[in-house]
């Protein structure tokens, strides 16, 4: 973590509770999935290490949507590379990841929550099943369709007669046998 000494007490638990969330192996297919729409092999290192300075998910997107990251910084300082980040964010954004799923700048550049970065890769690989210019590959389970159902009027108010299981039933039902609370002595 850049410029952060080591955690202690409750915020080493939240660290710990953080890398604990992490998916080695969906982290993985997350990387071969990147491989395969840039069309060259990632540099080696870890999951977080590949991503931090934003050049490779600036590339990614650009492939995705031609032209919608314009400058990409290959050098300079943290601002510069968080810049790409940023960048980044916005053009998934723009392809249909939900904000939700967005990671903040600092969940990468600091390492902070990995996971939640790898959550909107896959948010992102989910998007394009549903988008409608993209041909290549795609990643993670395939969302739902909607399955939108008519019903006739009389099928609606054919319930309408019916008692619902929830509400129980009172057949049988007295009060003999009750007694609420201590009897009066006199």
């Amino acid at each position: 973590m850049s410029g952060r000494g080591p955690a202690y007490g409750l915020s080493a638990q939240v660290a710990n509770k953080m890398a604990g969330k992490r998916d080695q192996a969906l982290e993985a297919d997350i990387l071969k999935w990147i491989e395969a729409i840039l069309g060259e092999k990632l540099p080696p290192g870890n999951f977080d290490d590949v991503l931090k300075d934003g050049v490779i998910l600036c590339n990614l997107m650009n492939k995705m949507m031609p032209g919608c990251i314009q400058k990409i910084n290959t050098s300079g300082g943290q601002f510069k590379m968080m810049e790409n980040i940023n960048r980044f964010q916005d053009a998934a954004k723009k392809w249909g990841v939900p904000e939700i799923d967005v990671f903040q700048t600092v969940d990468l550049w600091e390492k902070r929550n990995i996971a939640q970065v790898a959550q909107c890769l896959m948010a992102l690989g989910r998007a394009c099943y549903t988008h409608p210019e993209w041909n290549g590959p795609c990643l993670g389970p395939k969302p739902s369709e909607e399955n939108k159902r008519e019903f006739t009027e009389e099928q609606l108010r054919a319930s309408e007669g019916m008692i619902n299981l929830q509400y129980g039933t009172n057949k049988g039902a007295n009060a003999s046998g009750l007694n609420f609370g201590n009897t009066r002595h006199m």
